[in-house]
């Protein structure tokens, strides 16, 4: 039975109610963005670093990713931009002779560092090693994420021939071998939509094998 002293709720009710709460409370977008523009000004910093052999000087945003500062501010659009949340690999460039990603990087962190991007490995009067070898092994197709995993893939030997391990290296102890195994689980962060990775492995044993 119904209490005739208790007001009936209903599901139109509680829905209505809920809906002017927020309405009360919203602040509508323009507003915000009109709040952002009128607050402070972004906070800038003047950053130096050595750029394909080449010192670059620039005063970012302190909030540039390593990535948007080689691509908007120095036009080397050869590192891409895939997915800006480091889990393609397509933005992958050399900081000091090891990979990063550079869309997670902030650029301020790279005070006096030598950033080696795809357009610093070789020309196309002189390729390097690893450029011609996918070439040579059709290590791409849409072409879209080559930058990424050539740079990965010269970082990957260089890791292996240092002796740095992986989560697949069998005898910490031996000398890591230049495997499928290993280059798989080291290039694993670098995806390939079109799906050359077995060309890519072919490309990356001759450049390791040749380079031995």
């Amino acid at each position: 039975m119904k209490d005739s002293g208790s007001p009936e709720i209903s599901r139109r009710g509680i829905l209505a109610g809920g809906a002017a709460a927020v309405a009360a409370t919203h602040v509508p977008l323009a507003d915000a963005q009109t709040a952002t523009r009128s607050g402070l000004k972004p906070a800038l910093a003047k950053v130096e670093m050595t750029v394909n052999g080449k010192r670059q000087a620039m005063e970012l945003d302190t909030r540039t990713t390593l990535l948007d500062a080689l691509r908007e501010h120095l036009h080397l659009i050869g590192t891409k931009k895939g997915c800006d949340h480091g889990q393609c690999g397509a933005c992958t460039v050399m900081v000091d002779g090891k990979r990063i990603n550079s869309c997670l990087s902030l650029a301020v962190m790279h005070q006096d560092d030598k950033i080696t991007t795809i357009e610093g490995l070789g020309t196309p009067d002189k390729l390097h090693p690893m450029q011609a070898a996918f070439i040579k092994h059709d290590g791409y197709q849409c072409g879209y994420c080559t930058p990424g995993q050539i740079c990965s893939a010269v970082a990957v030997i260089e890791e292996i021939r240092a002796g740095v391990p992986s989560h697949v290296t069998g005898d910490l102890t031996a000398k890591t071998p230049i495997s499928n195994a290993e280059m798989r689980e080291r290039m694993s962060g670098n995806i390939c939509r079109c799906g050359a990775y077995s060309n890519i492995l072919e490309a990356m044993t001759e450049v390791a094998e040749t380079r031995a």
